[in-house]
């Protein structure tokens, strides 16, 4: 029997206003590979995700992505510089250390996504 191979996973990340979305995720260093019939994807180096032109509230404030990176404050002062002009809707937290040995921040996009980015310690 063969074994089973799988190439990549992407979540449906829901978006209230596609296009705000597309700016969001575009500022903070993202991305557009393709954007057809209300799905766009995203991607960073070898981090991806589909964003979907698609809302529900309580899909979008229980909806959480992870983002392991290195270097947490070059970051979270990368995201904060993109976003502080933007006119974006968004919410970020400060780099706070977390007792499952983790360094990490949150950002909440304009659809209300929560995304924790986060370095291993």
């Amino acid at each position: 029997m063969k074994s089973l191979q799988s190439i990549e996973m992407k979540a449906f990340v829901p978006s209230k206003n596609f296009d705000s979305s597309i700016d969001f995720y575009k500022t903070i260093g993202f991305t557009m590979a393709s954007n057809q019939h209300g799905i766009a994807y995203f991607h960073h180096q070898n981090c991806a995700f589909l964003l979907q032109d698609y809302y529900q509230e309580q899909l979008c404030d229980n909806f959480m992505m992870h983002l392991l990176v290195k270097d947490i404050e070059q970051w979270h002062h990368s995201i904060s510089q993109k976003l502080a002009d933007s006119g974006l809707s968004y919410s970020l937290t400060p780099i706070s250390a977390q007792p499952w040995g983790m360094r990490d921040f949150c950002l909440t996009d304009p659809s209300g996504v929560l995304w924790r980015i986060g370095e291993n310690q």
